[in-house]
């Protein structure tokens, strides 16, 4: 980042908040999600919430699906209780570039003065064009050599400034733009209370609709993203050629009926989407299992003994199940409003009660908090190559 774009850098910046947060919003395909967080007398509460489903059929990024989200998020502002403005977003998972470097000292002195033209070519990233964040993973030998892990964010500058700006149009006042990674390690690490959970191995996964989003974490540390390009647009297309119709039929469809479906064991539907899709999910659980193995051959680090899953709740309980057989490991719900008061808010809780898609949205409410909750220490690693 350009020293001479400082209004980028306070976006991009760290917060302190009173007793209301700001709005936390997930801008995914087909859905838009809000929620403020508060405090009220040492406990974290919900104080408006509002989701609002998107036509699958406008194409991602076009102008139409533009003119839906601003359409979308001024409906919510109009009806939610949202105190003030000020928000927190992520770009989508496909237009930020994640990668790990493994850099030697010299390396890692250029990075630490702010020299990372030579690192930024090494991921197809123009620091002239792109905006670039990093996270120091940790310390890993290579050999005999002490090396340090680095975790590379990369957006184009261009693309972040449009996100910004339909943000402005739909009437908000964005203050941090976040990597999604982040926000959902933030928003799970949250329920970490007890100190022996604090250096458990956590492991999470997010289905989003280009890539699948693996977190691997140690304590409040992040070890490694890695994207993973099998996702629900993959899953989407398999079901379409196994039903016979569009793909965009096929989202409309699973999207109207998939909970009933999906969550039935005896459903034919069922039965056939799990056919068709078992090489794609062993695919995507192999994939998985490589980075359990790169974790453990570069930090040494123990084997986990579970998966959280966030996201992807069109297919949640079929992934759940096959990932489970494929990966040998407890895999279960993230449920990112554990122990947050609900009560000013009109959460349906019945056909969901995990409410694992908020998790995201959770997470960007949390970015900047100052609270006695220890929210400020969390992904604090996270660092601006300006």
């Amino acid at each position: 980042m350009s020293a001479a774009k400082p209004s980028i850098r306070s976006w991009l910046g760290w917060f302190g908040w009173g007793s209301k947060g700001p709005i936390g919003i997930d801008i995914e395909y087909s859905c838009i999600r809000m929620i403020q967080l508060g405090c009220q007398e040492g406990r974290i509460r919900v104080e408006s919430a509002e989701q609002e489903l998107l036509e699958p059929a406008s194409p991602a990024g076009g102008h139409a699906h533009r003119a839906a989200v601003v359409r979308a998020i001024r409906a919510m502002l109009a009806r939610g209780q949202f105190w003030g403005r000020e928000a927190v977003s992520c770009l989508p998972g496909d237009a930020i570039k994640i990668k790990s470097l493994r850099l030697d000292s010299l390396e890692y002195e250029q990075l630490q003065e702010n020299r990372y033209e030579m690192l930024a070519e090494r991921f197809g990233l123009d620091p002239d064009k792109d905006e670039i964040r990093y996270l120091i993973a940790g310390s890993v030998y290579q050999g005999e050599d002490i090396k340090k892990e680095v975790i590379f964010f990369g957006m184009n500058r261009t693309q972040l400034m449009g996100h910004i700006a339909l943000l402005e149009e739909a009437g908000l006042e964005p203050v941090a733009v976040d990597a999604m990674p982040c926000a959902l390690f933030r928003s799970f690490q949250r329920t970490l209370r007890r100190q022996e959970d604090r250096e458990v191995v956590s492991v999470l996964v997010n289905l989003g609709l280009y890539f699948t989003t693996v977190i691997i974490g140690r304590g409040t540390s992040i070890s490694l993203v890695k994207q993973i390009p099998l996702a629900e647009q993959h899953l989407t297309q398999k079901a379409a050629e196994i039903l016979g119709v569009s793909y965009e039929e096929a989202a409309r469809q699973i999207t109207q009926e998939g909970v009933r479906h999906l969550t039935a064991e005896d459903s034919p539907i069922r039965r056939m989407l799990s056919s068709a899709m078992s090489r794609t999910i062993e695919d995507l659980a192999r994939e998985i299992s490589l980075c359990f193995k790169y974790y453990a051959v570069t930090f040494r680090g123990e084997r986990p003994s579970e998966v959280v899953f966030a996201g992807g709740r069109l297919y949640e309980s079929l992934l759940m199940d096959m990932l489970c057989r494929q990966l040998n490991l407890d895999i279960r719900t993230a449920e990112p409003l554990r122990g947050i008061d609900l009560s000013h808010v009109s959460f349906d809780r019945r056909p969901n009660p995990q409410r694992a898609e908020w998790a995201v949205a959770v997470g960007l409410a949390l970015k900047g908090w100052r609270s006695g909750q220890s929210q400020s220490e969390l992904v604090s690693g996270m660092k601006a190559a300006v």
